[in-house]
């Protein structure tokens, strides 16, 4: 069962502890230092910023972070993505990552990203779409987007998290189904 709640400072250390993993840091570019940490999650961790920080428990042990956020949120960032692919007014993004290397290649990430869009629909009632950018050398993160039923639906010049990468980004998309909306797999987030 996949569930999730709000990341809370008492999981700061486990998100160091996943940030400073080779296949995360690979992607993330974090500093894990404890003040760069509570600095990037504390706000939201506090409720003082709109954007999500989730962590996702699959039978109830953390094994991913989620992050997620309405473009409106972000209106820079917005606009240079609008300026290249359809971005609908009252689109949602999400960031992920899986904490354990050997989780990965399981069909976890699929299922996280299937499980947090549909719950997204449900949890932000103004969500029209997500819209999710991934760098294209990051090729299990675009395929996990595949897997979870989203689309691409273009490609966009981007900064990359990490410099080494190019500015290429697949852009991939789910649209607000019609008709009632339920959650796949999840229970009520905790």
């Amino acid at each position: 069962m996949i569930t999730w709640r709000r990341v809370t400072e008492a999981d700061f250390p486990l998100l160091r502890e996943w940030l400073a993993r080779p296949h995360v840091a690979r992607w993330w570019q974090q500093d894990t230092s404890p003040e760069a940490i509570a600095r990037d999650f504390g706000p939201a961790a506090r409720g003082e910023e709109p954007f999500e920080d989730l962590l996702v428990l699959l039978d109830g042990t953390p094994v991913a972070l989620v992050q997620r956020s309405r473009f409106a949120d972000c209106p820079e960032y917005a606009a240079e993505l609008a300026a290249q692919v359809a971005l609908p007014d009252g689109a949602v993004t999400i960031d992920y990552l899986i904490g354990d290397a050997a989780l990965t290649g399981q069909g976890l990430g699929p299922r996280i990203v299937r499980t947090l869009v549909a719950a997204t629909w449900t949890d932000h009632p103004g969500a029209t779409a997500v819209v999710v950018p991934v760098n294209v050398a990051n090729r299990p993160s675009w395929r996990a987007l595949e897997k979870a039923g989203l689309r691409r639906v273009g490609t966009a010049d981007l900064d990359p998290d990490n410099p080494a990468d190019g500015r290429a980004h697949y852009v991939y998309r789910a649209d607000r189904p019609c008709g009632p909306v339920g959650r796949e797999e999840t229970a009520t987030p905790a």
